[in-house]
């Protein structure tokens, strides 16, 4: 075969190897695939030009344990591992599923969402791993790793052109700038029209336009000592996210009433919206990490300093109606510090032994608007006069207004619903280690640990602006109904037992006209942390540890059993949703705060109307995995299996209840299962691949959910099988070094209920309806690759143009309307590119 210049050699190296015979870093030294005893997916650079896989959304059509969900902005991601996975929508919640990029963690999904150029491989690591990572992960690891600077002068060049005027640019160049220093460069420019269409302000949605640059440094001052330095610059700037109308309920009248539109087939990719939406992601940063190699230990020291902004404005009603809007203006600054020592000793014994530092800080700034309609919505859901709000004539709540002595046109017609103000700080450290013992060849013994102390402090504030949200209605019926003679605690709790028992029962029923009111306060007070009662912080701290014993049967056979712990620390709620524990306060009948018993926050006089218990923050996740495992390797055909028995106690879920979201621990959800992938070579050139995962979850204890007590139940969209599979062909045109690259994929989810139901559609309506999802993409790619380094290639993702929705939510203030995301639709395109 002719040679194939220096850098595009060691991408068709990848490939002409057998894909399970290839170096990983997943114990943190340099081993096969074969010989690593951890449940570890590895994708390679060849892979994911061939599959055209740009970023970790597209990884989950090759790696069937991993599940990857964008949901309202193009930076609401979340990670899921064999189930367990949080933190989309809310930047108090580190995600379960941790992602290290070179070893540095990645804190928030939207600081790794960036496309992926120069990419070496992916490893995603399934189950905790909390005595490798010194920032732990209950549920896994996703790590990429991309190429060092070489010191032979090289690069690459490509552009894609695909349907929806798909641009794609990428280039990378690498070499030396002087015998011990080398260099490279690399960037991304990818732009898309929109698949979806906001047919009434004939806006394109679901685009792309990202960006991202990156350079980088290698010193290798001796032979024992090599520094890299990097430094990274992304953004995004798009408009996303498709949504649909999955079921119309009964507040749909009102919105086409006052002439609003909304999607209605789920898969037409319209939309009606009242506003564009923004999405503007900034994430930059830059790592130094040093290696030396002293005989026979190593220390590795990984600095690294990112920050990320994130701004994104969303039309949250999803209809045309200009009811409400969202703004929120985050940031995150992340300063982390790894030290790790690693043993070659030639004895029986070697051990790993680290340190981690991690101090981040994290603002937000958000609101909601009311829109110019929302006042008449809400009136004619209200059964005001439909010709009397058209016509703008005083109605329901004029009414309501002078019963409750509020100014004339105030409900409703503020510019501002809420503003918010949150702001974390968290610093933790973490010490952790391995030793390995070997009293006999091929037999090892691994004892692991992790201990990690963590302190959150953290500081909310909102304010409320509509005046509806500020009255308790059963209060004010009880006031109303004394004649004003009770207007406070104190003067309730000074009646007789009948007569508070009289006027509570007759505040809650249809002798109050202003109990139908409760469904229009969306956001009463809220009470500021910390407080006098609320400090405002968390504390952590946990051992976690790992035994482990793995043996290689023969050279092709290696066997591995692990019993494993994980931990992350607590979560807060920064949001709007925020409220104080049932210990600090609960609310009397209705909300009353007349009938509240008494409490801290009470006592304290710091109770607000209509405030009510919650949750500020969930505890941590404690898990637990049983793992056995077994790996083989023949000339032509590897395979690997794992069996697992995994537990998260406390698995902190995060649940969008129509208006908010509810933030609170799981008494405990498991799930058993098997991954199995494998890879045969039945004759040269031709390589398939087969990759399954069976889930079997549960929640084994979960009784205070927001759809009530689901112990017992599965634990929805968490699919029972998931399936990916590959054939490769490689065909070379004799000794001309040209070689026809052909690959066709296939993933599979079985049908499974999306979730266990919605808050306001099945609780609220008693409706038992559930929605499924099942996902059958085939992609495929045909890439022609020139001995002088210039490929020609097409490829197709979703062939078929498979259709499901990725989730479902209650509709925002629209009880009875469900909303969900489509799929994408089928994309394809041609690329061509340089090696050198």
């Amino acid at each position: 075969m002719a040679a194939f210049p220096a850098y595009a050699q060691e991408a068709q190296d990848a490939e002409t190897i057998d894909d399970n015979v290839i170096i990983v870093t997943a114990s943190k030294r340099e081993t096969t695939l074969q010989e690593t005893p951890i449940s570890v997916s590895v994708t390679t650079g060849e892979t994911l030009e061939n599959a055209q896989i740009r970023d970790v959304l597209d990884l989950q059509s090759v790696t069937p344990s991993l599940r990857v969900s964008q949901l309202q902005t193009s930076s609401a991601s979340t990670f899921i591992i064999r189930g367990f996975g949080n933190g989309d929508n809310n930047f108090g919640i580190e995600p379960s599923v941790g992602v290290f990029i070179d070893g540095v963690f990645r804190s928030r999904s939207a600081a790794a969402l960036s496309d992926l150029p120069n990419v070496q491989r992916i490893e995603v690591l399934n189950g905790p791993q909390s005595t490798l990572f010194g920032k732990n992960a209950s549920a896994g690891v996703i790590s990429v790793i991309t190429r060092e600077p070489q010191f032979e002068f090289g690069g690459a060049v490509e552009a894609v052109y695909g349907n929806y005027n798909n641009v794609v640019v990428k280039g990378d160049i690498t070499g030396p700038l002087t015998e011990n220093i080398a260099f490279s460069i690399d960037g991304s420019y990818n732009r898309r029209d929109g698949y979806a269409k906001i047919v009434n302000l004939d806006e394109e949605q679901n685009n792309r336009n990202r960006w991202s640059a990156r350079g980088q440094l290698l010193i290798e001052p001796t032979p024992d000592l090599k520094i890299r330095a990097i430094a990274d610059y992304s953004r995004i700037n798009e408009i996303c996210c498709q949504v649909t109308t999955v079921v119309a309920g009964p507040t749909a009248g009102a919105i086409q009433l006052l002439g609003g539109q909304f999607s209605t087939d789920r898969f037409s990719y319209d939309a009606y919206l009242n506003q564009v939406p923004i999405n503007k992601v900034d994430n930059y940063g830059g790592s130094i990490q040093v290696d030396y190699d002293a005989g026979p230990l190593s220390f590795t020291s990984i600095s690294s300093y990112r920050e990320l902004k994130n701004l994104f404005v969303s039309d949250i009603d999803y209809t045309s109606l200009d009811i409400a809007n969202e703004t929120r203006d985050q940031k995150v600054k992340t300063l982390t510090q790894e030290i790790r020592v690693t043993s070659d000793f030639d004895g029986p014994i070697n051990f790993l032994l680290g340190g981690y530092y991690f101090d981040e800080s994290i603002s937000q700034i958000s609101q909601i608007d009311n829109g110019t309609q929302i006042r008449d919505f809400f009136e004619l859901l209200a059964g005001g006069n439909p010709a009397d709000i058209i016509a703008g004539n005083p109605s329901v709540f004029n009414g309501v207004e002078a019963a409750l002595g509020l100014p004339q046109e105030s409900i409703f017609l503020t510019p501002l619903l809420t503003a918010e103000q949150f702001s974390m700080d968290n610093t933790s450290y973490s010490i952790f280690g391995t030793v390995d013992f070997e009293p006999v060849d091929g037999l090892v013994f691994t004892g692991g640990f992790n201990y990690t102390d963590d302190k959150k402090d953290f500081a909310l504030a909102q304010q409320s602006f509509d005046p509806l949200g500020q009255i308790n209605l059963v209060d004010a019926f009880i006031t109303l109904a004394t004649a004003g003679t009770v207007t406070t605690r104190d003067q309730f709790q000074a009646l007789p037992a009948a007569n508070q028992a009289a006027l509570l029962a007759a505040a809650q029923s249809a002798a109050n006209p202003l109990i139908g009111l409760a469904g229009f306060q969306f956001q009463p007070p809220f009470l500021t942390i910390p407080n006098a009662v609320e400090d405002g912080k968390t504390r952590d701290d946990k051992f976690t540890y790992l035994l482990r014993a793995s043996y290689r049967v023969s050279d092709e056979i290696n066997i591995y059993g692990s019993y494993a712990t994980g931990f992350k620390a607590s979560s807060v709620n920064l949001s709007r949703d925020s409220r104080p524990s049932s210990a600090d306060f609960v609310a009397g009948p209705g909300g009353s705060t007349f009938a509240a018993p008494s409490s801290p926050i009470l006592d304290a006089g710091l109770a607000l109307p209509n405030l009510r218990s919650g949750s500020r923050f969930a505890g941590p996740e404690n898990a637990t995995v049983y793992e056995v495992g077994i790996k083989g390797q023949w000339e032509g055909f590897g395979f690997n299996l794992a069996l697992f028995d995994q537990t998260i106690k406390g698995f902190q879920s995060l649940s969008f209840t129509g208006t908010g979201f509810a933030l609170q621990n799981a008494g405990q959800q498991s799930v058993k299962g098997f991954e199995f992938d494998s890879s045969i070579r039945p004759t040269e050139g031709l390589v398939f691949t087969f990759a399954m995962t069976y889930l079997d979850p549960l929640f084994d204890s979960f009784t205070g959910s927001v759809l009530g007590d689901l112990t017992g139940a599965t634990p929805g969209g968490i699919p029972e099988f998931a399936i990916s599979t590959s054939a490769t062909y490689s065909h070379e045109f004799g000794a001309s070094g040209n070689i026809l690259v052909t690959r066709i994929d296939y993933s599979h989810e079985s049908n499974t209920p999306i979730n266990n139901g919605l808050p306001t559609y099945n609780a609220a309506l008693g409706n038992t309806q559930i929605f499924n999802r099942e996902v059958n993409l085939v992609n495929g790619s045909m890439t022609l690759k020139l001995e002088n380094g210039l490929e020609v290639g097409g490829f197709v993702r979703n062939l078929l143009n498979d259709q499901f929705l990725t989730t479902v939510f209650d509709g925002v203030a629209q009880s009875g309307t469900v909303s969900g995301y489509p799929s994408a639709p089928r994309t394809y395109g041609g690329v061509v590119r340089f090696k050198f």
